[in-house]
């Protein structure tokens, strides 16, 4: 963890103590200081981290009515942000102490459904089938396949791939807004002195990109790292379309199931990638929940290409990950 002393010093944090989090699975580091003029977090983004995504996107959904940490000071060149904290209340450690899960998960959908109304800000990176089939190829086809099978996979495979995904997300592609990418309780806190949509403050946005909303809608009610009850996933999504009266429920369902399934294989594979170059072994325990996940998003007929892609390649004996590297 790096400290800036006169950045710090520059904006009344020289002498406050430093209390370091723990870290997720990105390069960010982030410390909680206290002891200056407001609660506060620093944010230690080295390459190859960018905290300008992250500035300006919360810019945007401030704009957009929605609760995100303010941004009180930069320094963009260095990597550092200085930001208001939030707490320790988030969706994940609230859950974790027995909280009622529909409240959180409710009130996270109607977050999300504000965000998802308002228009995207200008120069998104895009989140679509190409960007979604790279994503996938580079942790399934890179990581997961060279553990399983002992080989590289051999370019047909690859273009295989990425034919199946293209048809599978081909019939949703119309549909395009602001997508998080990472919405889903550990990037969620409840701030209770705060009402609507405002009540849920959303973290870790940085990744933002132009795509289709049943994306975070998925990664909300079918979250890779922990289960999520029928009741509560209904529950949320009953409230998602409630405030966007003008989806079609059938389309955007067929989309979840579509983009569940590219995310569930992509994020299934990608603990392996944590495990094997990151040396991060802790993350595979979601793996039986990600290939869960995975087999009943390909029951659904939305999934047919990427279900007969997987029948041609990956024996349902072999839909697991390889134990640690």
């Amino acid at each position: 963890m790096r400290y800036p002393e006169p950045f710090l010093a520059a904006h009344g944090y020289g002498g406050a103590e430093r209390r370091p989090l723990a870290a997720d699975a990105s390069f960010r580091r982030y410390v909680r200081l206290v002891g200056g003029p407001r609660p506060a977090l620093l944010m230690d983004a080295p390459p190859p981290e960018d905290v300008r995504p992250f500035r300006d996107l919360a810019r945007h959904l401030l704009a957009a009515g929605l609760s995100v940490p303010e941004i009180m000071a930069e320094d963009a060149e260095a990597g550092f942000l200085l930001i208001e904290d939030f707490g320790e209340a988030t969706h994940a450690a609230l859950l974790d102490a027995g909280a009622d899960p529909v409240p959180l998960y409710t009130e996270a959908a109607e977050a999300l459904a504000t965000l998802h109304a308002a228009p995207p800000p200008p120069g998104l990176p895009a989140w679509d089938a190409a960007a979604m089939s790279r994503a996938t190829a580079a942790t399934f086809l890179d990581w997961w396949w060279p553990a399983a099978f002992g080989e590289t996979p051999a370019e047909t495979v690859r273009r295989e791939l990425d034919e199946a995904i293209h048809a599978m997300l081909a019939p949703f592609a119309g549909a395009q807004g602001f997508v998080h990418r990472d919405y889903f309780p550990a990037n969620l806190m409840r701030l209770e002195e705060r009402d609507g949509p405002r009540r849920t403050g959303i973290l870790d946005f940085q990744d933002g990109a132009l795509g289709h909303p049943a994306y975070d809608v998925i990664s909300l009610v079918e979250d890779a790292r922990r289960d999520v009850a029928p009741a509560t996933r209904r529950a949320a999504l009953a409230t998602y379309l409630s405030a966007r009266p003008g989806l079609d429920r059938g389309a955007f369902l067929g989309a979840m199931a579509a983009c569940g399934a590219q995310r569930h294989l992509r994020v299934a594979a990608l603990w392996v990638r944590l495990d094997r170059r990151d040396g991060k072994p802790h993350y595979l325990q979601h793996g039986p929940r990600c290939w869960a996940l995975l087999d009943r998003s390909l029951s659904q007929p939305a999934c047919a290409p990427l279900r007969e892609f997987l029948d041609r390649h990956v024996p349902q004996e072999m839909r697991r990950n390889p134990p640690p590297g």
